[in-house]
C-alpha cells in the first residue's frame, strides 16, 4: 500500500491532477503541439514504456511489437495520419527487397530496385518538392499555377534514405532480408532517431534486432550523460539564444547594429549545431537505455581543421550516406580527376537539396561542394606543415567559411542573407558600442559563450566529466536529471521548441 501510495504522489507530481479533456490531449496528434523530445509529456509517457519495456525483455516478438506500437503511435503524436505513410514504405521496401534477395536474373532485381527508387523519392519528392517545382515552373515559363496544400510529414527525408539503404544493400547483396516484416518495421519506425535521425544503416541495426539485449551500469550511465548533455544544448542554449537573439535579427537585419548581426551569425552557428547535435545526443542516450547502439552523429565539427574534415564530423550518418549511396554511384573518384570534382559538386548540390526545398538550400550545398573540390585539387600540391599554429589558423577560416554558408540555411531568404552579410562589411570597431550591446543581451551573449566553450572543451575532459558522472551514486544522478529539467523550464520562454531538422 505504501509503494502505491508512493507512485501515486509520484503520479500527481508529475502530470498534475489533469481533467478528461487534458488526458485524451496525451493521445491525440496536436498540430501546435508535435510530441518533442525536450516536452514533460515526452518524459511521461517515456518512463510508463520503460517500464513495460523492461517486462518484455524475456520475449522477443512481445518486444517487437510492443516498441513498434509506441514507436508508432510516437510519430503519430508528431505528424498525426502521416504514420500510415511509414507503414505503406515499410510494406513496399519489405516486399520488394524478398524479391530482390530471391530473384536471380540481373534485370528483374534491377527494375525491383528502380521500382523501389521511384517509389520513394517519389513520395518525398511530391511532398516535399512539389511547391518548388510549381514556383519554378511559374517563375521559368510565365505561368500561373497554383501551389497545392501539403503538409511535409515530420522526419520524411531521413526515414526514406533509411529504408533505401535496406533495398539497395541487399541490391548490392551486403545483406539478407529481416526474419519478419515486423522486425524491418522495427529498424524503421524506431523512435529515438525516427524524425531527425541519425540516420540508421540496416547493416549496423538490423542484427542488433536479433542479439539478446543486456544494458551495462557503463551503458547506462552513459545514456544519462547523453541525455542531459543534449537537453542541455537543445533547451537550453539553442531555444534560448533563438528565440531571445538569433531569430530577431534574422527576422529584420537591418533593425539591428551590424555588430548585432555579426553576433547572431555566431549565435545562429552554435544554435544549429546545439539543436541538432543535442537531438542526436538524447536519440542515441534513449536508444542505448533501450539497448541498442546508434551511431554517432557529430564530433565537435567546428574543430574542423577543413571543409572535407567538417563532413566527416558533421551530420556523420547523412555524409556517409551520400557518400556511398550517391558519391560512389555516380562513380565516386574512380573516373578521373574531373569526374571526381563533379561527383563531389553534384554531391553536395543534392544534399543541400534534401535539406529543403528552396534554392537557398541548393546554393549552400553548391557552395560547400565547391569547397570540397577546391580542396581535393589544392591538395595535391600544397602540403601545409602540420604543426598546432597552422592547424589552429586552418580551424579558424574552416568556421568562419561555414559561419558564412550558414548565412544562407538560416536565412528566409537570398535578400535577407544579403542584407546581414552587408551589415557585417559595415562593421567598425567600437569596444563601447559592443559592451552597451553585450550588457543588453548578457544572458543571450554568456549562453553563446558556453555553447562554443563547451565544443571546444578537450575530449579528454569531457570523458573526465563522464567518470564523475560515473562515479555518482544512482540518487545524485536523479537530482542533477531533475535539476537539468529545471533549468531546462526555468530557461524556457515559449514552451518546447521544435527541433530544427523537423522541417527536413
Amino acid at each position: 500500500m505504501k509503494l502505491l501510495s508512493n507512485s501515486r504522489q509520484w503520479l500527481e507530481t508529475l502530470v498534475g491532477n489533469p481533467t478528461w479533456e487534458q488526458v485524451q490531449s496525451w493521445f491525440v496528434f496536436d498540430p501546435q503541439k508535435p510530441l518533442l523530445f525536450n516536452s514533460a509529456l515526452f518524459l511521461g509517457l517515456f518512463l510508463v514504456f520503460y517500464f513495460f519495456y523492461i517486462l518484455t525483455q524475456k520475449t522477443h516478438r512481445l518486444r517487437i511489437a510492443y516498441v513498434v506500437a509506441f514507436s508508432l503511435f510516437f510519430y503519430y503524436k508528431s505528424s498525426g495520419i502521416f504514420f500510415l505513410l511509414i507503414i505503406f514504405s515499410s510494406v513496399l521496401d519489405y516486399a520488394i527487397a524478398k524479391l530482390i534477395y530471391d530473384e536471380k536474373d540481373t534485370f528483374y532485381r534491377k527494375f525491383y530496385l528502380v521500382v523501389s527508387l521511384v517509389v520513394n523519392l517519389g513520395l518525398l519528392g511530391y511532398f516535399k518538392y512539389t511547391n518548388f517545382f510549381i514556383d519554378n515552373t511559374n517563375l521559368l515559363f510565365d505561368r500561373n499555377f497554383e501551389f497545392q496544400d501539403i503538409i511535409l510529414p515530420v522526419g520524411i527525408s531521413f526515414y526514406t534514405f533509411q529504408t533505401l539503404s535496406y533495398t539497395i544493400d541487399v541490391y548490392r547483396k551486403e545483406l539478407e532480408p529481416t526474419k519478419s516484416f515486423m522486425d524491418f518495421l522495427f529498424f524503421v519506425s524506431f523512435f529515438p532517431q525516427l524524425v531527425a535521425g541519425p540516420i540508421v544503416r540496416a547493416s549496423d541495426f538490423i542484427p542488433q534486432i536479433y542479439k539478446k539485449l543486456k544494458l551495462t551500469k557503463e551503458e547506462f550511465n552513459a545514456a544519462l550523460f547523453l541525455i542531459i548533455g543534449g537537453l542541455l544544448k537543445k533547451a537550453v542554449i539553442s531555444d534560448y539564444i533563438s528565440i531571445n537573439f538569433v531569430d530577431r535579427v534574422f527576422d529584420a537585419p537591418n533593425s539591428y547594429s551590424a555588430f548585432e548581426n555579426l553576433m547572431a551569425s555566431y549565435g545562429y552557428a552554435i544554435q544549429i549545431y546545439c539543436d541538432f547535435s543535442g537531438y542526436s545526443d538524447m536519440a542515441i542516450g534513449l536508444a542505448l537505455l533501450m539497448g541498442f547502439w546508434l551511431p554517432p552523429n557529430f564530433r565537435t565539427p567546428y574543430q574542423s581543421a577543413s571543409v572535407t574534415e567538417f563532413w566527416r564530423r558533421w551530420h556523420i550518418s547523412l555524409s556517409s550516406w551520400l557518400r556511398d549511396y550517391l558519391y560512389i554511384s555516380l562513380g565516386g573518384n574512380r573516373k578521373g580527376k574531373f569526374r571526381t570534382y563533379v561527383n563531389l559538386f553534384l554531391t553536395m548540390l543534392l544534399g543541400g537539396l534534401w535539406h529543403g526545398a528552396s534554392w537557398k538550400f541548393v546554393f549552400w550545398g553548391v557552395l560547400h561542394g565547391l569547397a570540397l573540390a577546391v580542396e581535393r585539387y589544392f591538395g595535391m600540391f600544397i602540403k601545409l606543415p602540420k604543426n598546432y599554429f597552422v592547424r589552429t589558423i586552418q580551424i579558424f577560416l574552416t568556421f568562419h567559411f561555414v559561419a558564412f554558408c550558414w548565412l544562407f540555411f538560416r536565412a528566409k531568404d537570398f535578400p535577407t542573407a544579403f542584407e546581414i552579410m552587408q551589415n557585417i562589411g559595415k562593421i567598425t570597431f567600437n569596444p563601447q558600442q559592443w559592451m552597451i550591446i553585450a550588457q543588453g543581451y548578457q544572458n543571450v551573449f554568456l549562453l553563446i559563450a558556453i555553447g562554443f566553450v563547451w565544443h571546444f572543451l578537450p575530449h579528454n575532459f569531457i570523458k573526465l566529466l563522464q567518470k564523475g558522472f560515473d562515479a555518482t551514486p544512482l540518487i545524485g544522478k536523479a537530482v542533477v536529471l531533475a535539476f537539468v529539467y529545471w533549468i531546462v523550464y526555468a530557461t524556457a520562454s515559449a514552451g518546447p521548441q521544435p527541433f530544427i531538422y523537423f522541417q527536413f
